[in-house]
Order: structure tokens, then C-alpha cells, then sequence
């Protein structure tokens, strides 16, 4: 039995991160939280687990109180040992040999094949990675969980497998998920905190219940900010009216009173709080159109591994002006593949049974942003890879959500949901009229999603996407196709995906 008290907590970088918050997370509590990219999750959780000291307040934890933080990346110190060794290595060095049968139970809890426990962790893939370091905090029986976007490079099966051992195994103990992932937090999470600069929110409630309270509560903001400023500007009015009539007639009395009413409108608008705008960013894309019905048609098509051994078979497959394809299947199956296949042949390689039409402009988004530079900074790459000059280029760059620190930091520095969103204003930039989106909404947070789903809705635009979020592929997809029994087949909703993949985890 613990917990830990959040007084009157905040913190400052550049600009304030949130202010004044006063929780409490006790036994059994599980919170999501939810803030745009670089607006203070991983601040506060730093803080949480005594990494870092927080700008102002306390963080008051039950004594003997273990807390477990997973952080988002893999210790380069951790990359040559196997998962096995990685995780013996979390225990106190006094307990290595006495109390390894816990790293067993817990790659059991995580239903660790024998064989993965032997392989070095680099060679692991993201998804194992992730449930490595998992484990590794959960061998030290953390008294409370922290944990940083969990799902990264989680797979369907992965992620189901993580939601259940929330659910089950960790149910109990005292969490923080710092999460993108909105049907995993609605999933895991019967608390949630929107960190905010001025005012954060903290419900009772999953993610769900939470954003629609949320949202209730700003437009309630926003219609009495209205309020008050057409308000102020009546009084305002007012006052210019009995001005004019105080010295045109000499009555003093006149003026003052006009003095007053402006008094009272500066203090109106004094108090009026703006409403809150996320600020990591806006998202934005086109639909340079085209006059083709096909944009693109495949006829017997293989889809191989990059070593040249089959997948899966594409009969036939015709790709319509409008459609958004969303391809389904397991890890390893074969989506990131066929993409990779179709952007090939999109660029102008010739491929056996694939028909491009002639007015088709491809945009490529991978899960790596791989069509970004290893060199150089964002404005060097936008400046000049769509030769629109430094000051275009900035403007553009401002509106995606970068600071002027960050236009001329190396790519290679940025987080990694700086470089989606720089990717992504890269692909506007190419005014694309089909889309190859693998795992967009990667490292992109909440309000960034909604916006690029709003985007693709808004633009019909034609695309085919591969992707591990839920609320995306509902929101977005059109027509969907499932990798079966080593053939592509149309299928008519994800949700049968879904649960198969819900029940077998991976």
C-alpha cells in the first residue's frame, strides 16, 4: 500500500510545461497521460521518479515507496547482453544469483518463447525491446509503475499482450501511462491528466469519458471568453459615447463615469483567460487531383522479403481515385513490404504486374521517416529540398510546431515526433495526389492524429496505409485489405482483425 502526492507541482523550460498540480495516485489508480509532443510528460514523470527536480512544489511518495519508471528508449549499455542477462541486470547485484528464477516468472508473465530470452537485445525486434524493458522494471517489484509511451513499435499482438498484463497481472499497482495510443488508454486507464501550461485537468475517469468532459468544459471556456470580451467591448463603446458627451457639455461627472466604465472593461478583460491551443503543431497535407479513375492496378503480384522469399500473392488489386486502402496482417507478414514494393514502382522502377497511371504524384511516409536527411537541419532540408527560400521555409516551419532554436538543430537531434511532423510537412510540400503512409501517426501525438485524419477526410484523399492504431485505421479506412494464408483479400471491416489478433496476442 502507497502512494504519491503531487503539491502544488510545476515545471519550466523554455515556457512553463504545467503548474500547480495537486493529485494523489494510491493503490489501484491507473492514469493516462495525455499532452501534446514535448509538453511535459516525460518531464513529469522524471520528477515522479526522483530523476529530476521539478521548477516548483513537492512530490511526497508513502515511505519505502519503490516507484519503477520505463523510459521510451533501450540503454546503449543493455544492446549486447541477451533479454535474458538485460533483465538479471535490473536486480541488485547482491541478488543476481540467489533471485534469478524472478526473471523467469516475469519473461513467463510476458509469454517469452525460449528461444527469444537467448538473443541479444539489439537484435530483438522494437516490440520486444519495449516488453524487455518492461520487464526489467517489473523483475525489481516497483511498488508504482511509470511508464513512457509503452506502445512504441508495439505490434497488434504486442499491444493486446501489454493492455492484458495491465489488466491483470499489474492491475493493483499504482500506474502512469504516458500515452498517444487512444483505444490503449481507454483499454488500461481509469484516471486521466491533461497537462496543460496554465491549468492541467485531472478526471476519474478513462481517456474516453475524459476528452468528451474535456472538451465540454473548453467550449464552456470559450463561450464565456466571448462573453466577457464582447462585454468589455460594450463598455468600452459606452465610455467613448459619454467621453465625447462630458466635454462636448463640460460635465465632469460625465467623464468620470466614462473613466469607470473603462476601468471596469480592463479589468474584465484583465481576467479573461485565453482558451487553451496545443503547442506542438499543425498538421496539414493536399490533394493535387487528377483526372484518373485507376491510380494504380496490380495483377499477380508477389510480395518477397528484401532477401527475394515470397509473402504473400496479389491476384488483383485496383486502386480508385478516393480510396483509402488500409492493409492488415501481422507482424512480418508483408505490409511494409508491399509498400516498400509500391513506392518502388511509383518512382519509376519497373515491376511485373504493376500499372501506374501516368498522373499520379506519390507521397512517401515510412515508419522511420527515412526520406529525411541524415544531415542537416530542418530548414536546410525544407529550404532547400522545395527551394521556397528561409523565410517561407521558417514560416512553414513555425506553423509545424518548431521553435527558432530547433530550425538549425540537426535532424539527427530531434525527437522523434519533431522529425514525424517534419516529415509530414514534407510530404504537403510535394502536393501528392496518392499517398503510401506506413505507420504515420508513429511518435505523433493526440491532436496531431486527429488533425492528419481530418486532413486525409477533408482532401478525399486517396491513399494506402499501414498502421497499428486503431482509432486511425477506423476513422481514415475506406476499404481494407487482410493479409490471408499467404494471399491479399478484401475484407469488410478491421474489426474481426482486430479481435483475432486480441485473442491469440501476437
Amino acid at each position: 500500500m502507497g502512494s504519491i502526492s503531487l503539491r502544488n507541482v510545476s515545471a519550466v523550460a523554455t515556457a512553463p510545461l504545467f503548474s500547480n498540480l495537486n493529485i494523489v495516485i494510491s493503490d489501484g489508480d491507473r492514469v493516462g497521460l495525455v499532452a501534446g509532443n514535448g509538453n511535459g510528460k516525460t518531464t513529469l514523470l522524471r520528477a515522479i521518479a526522483g530523476q529530476a527536480d521539478p521548477s516548483g512544489g513537492e512530490i511526497v511518495r508513502s515511505r519505502g515507496l519503490q516507484v519503477g519508471y520505463v523510459e521510451q528508449d533501450v540503454p546503449e549499455n543493455l544492446l549486447e547482453l541477451t533479454l535474458y542477462e538485460a533483465i538479471r541486470r535490473a536486480l541488485p547485484a547482491a541478488e543476481r544469483e540467489t533471485e534469478s528464477w524472478r526473471v523467469d516468472v516475469v519473461l513467463d508473465e510476458f509469454e517469452t518463447p525460449d528461444a527469444m530470452r537467448q538473443r541479444p537485445v539489439r537484435a530483438l525486434s522494437g516490440g520486444w525491446q519495449r516488453i524487455g524493458l518492461i520487464a526489467r522494471c517489473w523483475v525489481t517489484q516497483p511498488d508504482a509503475l511509470l511508464l513512457d509511451e509503452p506502445t512504441n513499435h508495439l505490434d497488434l499482438g504486442k499491444l493486446f499482450q501489454i493492455e492484458e498484463w495491465i489488466n491483470t497481472v499489474a492491475r493493483q499497482t499504482p500506474m502512469i501511462i504516458a500515452s498517444h495510443d487512444r483505444d490503449f488508454l481507454n483499454a488500461t486507464t481509469n484516471r486521466t491528466l491533461f497537462l496543460r501550461p496554465e491549468r492541467s485537468h485531472y478526471y476519474p475517469l478513462a481517456y474516453g469519458p475524459a476528452r468528451a468532459q474535456l472538451t465540454l468544459e473548453d467550449s464552456s471556456a470559450e463561450a464565456r471568453l466571448e462573453r466577457d470580451l464582447k462585454e468589455a467591448g460594450k463598455l468600452r463603446q459606452q465610455a467613448r459615447k459619454l467621453t465625447n458627451i462630458g466635454i462636448n457639455s463640460g460635465s465632469d461627472l460625465l467623464v468620470v463615469k466614462a473613466k469607470q466604465l473603462k476601468e471596469r472593461a480592463g479589468k474584465i478583460e484583465a481576467a479573461a483567460k485565453p482558451t487553451h491551443r496545443e503547442r506542438s503543431g499543425d498538421i496539414r497535407l493536399t490533394n493535387s487531383g487528377t483526372h484518373a479513375k485507376v491510380l494504380v492496378a496490380l495483377e499477380d503480384v508477389t510480395v518477397a522479403t528484401p532477401a527475394g522469399d515470397p509473402l504473400f500473392k496479389i491476384a488483383k488489386l485496383h486502386v480508385f481515385q478516393g480510396d483509402r486502402i488500409v492493409l492488415l496482417g501481422p507482424n512480418g507478414a508483408g505490409k511494409s513490404q508491399m509498400v516498400k514494393l509500391l513506392n518502388r514502382a511509383l518512382g519509376g522502377d519497373s515491376v511485373v504486374g504493376i500499372r501506374i497511371s501516368p498522373s499520379v504524384v506519390t507521397g512517401y511516409v515510412d515508419q522511420a521517416m527515412s526520406q529525411l536527411p541524415d544531415k542537416g537541419s530542418p530548414l536546410e532540408f525544407i529550404s532547400t529540398r522545395f527551394d521556397i527560400g528561409d523565410q517561407r521555409s521558417k514560416s512553414l516551419l513555425a506553423g509545424a510546431g518548431f521553435l527558432p532554436e530547433k530550425l538549425t538543430r540537426p535532424i539527427a537531434q530531434l525527437s522523434f515526433g519533431q522529425r514525424a511532423r517534419l516529415g509530414l510537412l514534407a510530404l504537403r510540400l510535394l502536393e501528392p495526389n496518392f499517398y503510401l503512409l506506413d505507420e504515420p501517426t508513429n511518435h505523433v501525438d493526440i491532436t496531431g492524429q486527429e488533425r492528419l485524419e481530418a486532413e486525409i477526410l477533408a482532401h478525399e484523399a486517396t491513399c494506402i496505409v499501414v498502421s497499428h492504431d486503431r482509432s486511425f485505421v477506423r476513422s481514415i479506412g475506406t476499404r481494407f485489405l487482410q493479409i490471408l494464408g499467404r494471399k491479399l483479400v478484401e475484407v469488410e471491416s478491421p474489426e474481426a482483425f482486430f479481435a483475432a489478433m486480441a485473442a491469440t496476442r501476437g
